[in-house]
């Protein structure tokens, strides 16, 4: 087994290596990693009803989605992830509480009253610090996971908060759960670092074969083309997602104006927008120029770019527009 301390903290360059320990390392990997602020969705998710638009844009939080199942996490360099890649027959490779195991024995040798619960949760009295995921390919398996260390609860809540009227669709919802930091359990404090290095260590120690390994200058290359082709664009973050109708309202200087879309694969097929507010100009040529155009903000401006918006909308901003249709 190769055991990977992964420097990089570029959610995009992460979730790419992932990917690439999967399906083009042939031995059998450990790796820990962090990101720096992001929310990592769920591959069968609705990104836009996961997120808190507004609050992740405010942000300047990184929006990327995962190989694997499950729902939306946050991440922030106070959260470690870890990750297992593991060769076998299909019938064995999906076990959730054999992975976690050794995290719970380092956390519990830490006098942290760390137990498996549920489906893929590790618990410390009744309060989530780990969510984890797995992906199967070929006869390989993905599991990787968080851990909650210390990272910043009003961002974990305020980035995952979303408002579900918005979004009518058949993808898989997160489950929201209280959440608590590892370092509040701790009997006597312990840096990320060196929490980090316990793991590995153990990790190390539990599995003979185990050895320490780094990246290679074409690894390195290799995971960049993986994460430039793939996972920093807005077809597999966004148009990724399931079909999905959409709806909102928002009062402005000019009225109230509403939003209504039907995307399918990430792609505006039907708009109607209403409205108490006034115009010169008929809004249905607005609608049209935004048919089959992508539901992703800088796409929707540059279709807006033609018109001369409070033309259509009195005293109503593109910015308006863009906040009624996220």
């Amino acid at each position: 087994m190769l055991c990977i301390y992964h420097q990089s903290t570029d959610p995009y360059f992460n979730i790419a290596t992932d990917e690439y320990i999967l399906k083009y390392m042939e031995a059998d990997c450990f790796m820990l990693w962090r990101n720096d602020n992001a929310i990592i969705v769920g591959k069968h998710q609705n990104t836009l009803s996961e997120i808190n638009y507004e609050y992740v844009k405010q942000n300047n939080i990184h929006v990327v989605r995962r190989l694997s199942g499950g729902g939306a996490v946050y991440h922030d360099l106070g959260n470690i992830n870890f990750s297992f890649t593991q060769t076998g027959k299909d019938s064995c490779l999906v076990d959730f509480k054999k992975y976690t195991q050794p995290i719970i024995e380092v956390l519990q040798s830490l006098g942290v009253n760390a137990s498996f619960e549920g489906r893929n949760d590790i618990s410390v009295d009744g309060k989530k610090i780990s969510g984890n995921a797995e992906h199967l390919y070929k006869n390989k398996i993905l599991h990787h996971g968080t851990l909650l260390f210390a990272s910043q609860m009003k961002m974990v809540s305020e980035a995952l908060k979303v408002n579900p009227l918005k979004y009518r669709d058949k993808a898989v919802k997160s489950i929201p759960k209280r959440v608590t930091n590892i370092s509040d359990h701790l009997q006597t404090p312990l840096s990320i670092e060196a929490f980090t290095e316990k793991i590995m260590n153990h990790i190390i120690f539990t599995n003979p074969d185990a050895r320490l390994y780094e990246f290679t200058t074409k690894d390195l290359q290799a995971i960049a083309k993986i994460r430039d082709e793939k996972y920093v664009t807005k077809e597999w973050n966004y148009g990724y997602s399931p079909n999905y109708n959409f709806n909102k309202a928002i009062r402005t200087d000019g009225g109230t104006i509403e939003m209504n879309l039907d995307v399918e694969e990430g792609i505006i097929k039907k708009i109607k927008i209403f409205g108490d507010f006034f115009n010169k100009k008929d809004i249905a040529e607005v609608e049209a120029a935004l048919i089959d155009i992508a539901h992703h903000e800088s796409s929707i401006r540059q279709a807006l770019s033609r018109f001369i918006i409070d033309e259509y909308f009195h005293h109503i901003t593109e910015d308006d527009l863009i906040e009624v249709m996220f």
